[in-house]
């Protein structure tokens, strides 16, 4: 962990033209120059991060390119290159089947001291890596404003995610969630640790799941 601003590591992707510096694509065939963000996924959950710590510093690994569909292999790549330039890897995305590779890959982040925040859906199946021991699973909660928590069933945690109830516009949802669990944890590096998890639980201001109200 850094004793200042915090490195904060974004599996997505990818950032807008001027904020790719030292960035890096994960293909299906091998590493490339990453490019910029073609989704503007990967663009939203940074500007979340940026504008609740502003002073962190954000590198991308980029395993998604015109389309949102990416594999674990590629993740498990993006998360090992990150491990030694980041204090905590967002993956604001979530697949649907458990994988050797992405699940050795996050096993030597948790090792390596680095905070895995990763989304997971308020509402359907299990998905990964946010499943995996040790990850920090999270979604959106129509509940909480910008500033808000809340803790659901299973330890997962909650947060604001542009819901509309909560006078947010565009893109939402579990990542938008997940990126803004892991601004509330950037924004408060020096105390949420060495505990994340139970850091963010005592924060929980919303306890248990309100079904209306969940960003799917």
């Amino acid at each position: 962990m850094q004793a200042g601003a915090p490195r904060i590591g974004i599996v997505d992707s990818g950032g807008p033209a001027g904020a790719m510096a030292g960035a890096r694509a994960f293909r299906p065939d091998g590493e490339a120059e990453a490019q910029p963000d073609r989704l503007g996924h990967g663009t939203a959950c940074a500007a979340l991060i940026a504008r609740a710590a502003p002073a962190a510093r954000l590198c991308h690994a980029q395993v998604f390119d015109d389309r949102p569909v990416t594999s674990a292999d590629r993740v498990a790549r993006a998360i090992l290159w990150l491990i030694p330039r980041s204090d905590l890897i967002l993956l604001s995305l979530g697949l649907g089947a458990d994988r050797p590779p992405l699940a050795a890959a996050c096993i030597e982040a948790r090792r390596a001291g680095v905070t895995l925040v990763a989304a997971a859906p308020a509402q359907g199946g299990t998905c990964w890596p946010a499943a995996y021991p040790g990850v920090i699973a999270a979604t959106g909660d129509a509940r909480c404003g910008w500033d808000e928590l809340s803790l659901l069933p299973g330890g997962r945690i909650g947060a604001w995610c542009a819901s509309p109830e909560q006078g947010g516009r565009g893109m939402g949802g579990a990542s938008l969630g997940a990126a803004r669990v892991a601004g509330h944890l950037a924004a408060h590096w020096r105390t949420s640790h060495p505990d994340p998890h139970g850091w963010l639980s005592a924060r929980a201001v919303h306890l248990g799941a309100e079904r209306r109200g969940l960003c799917a």
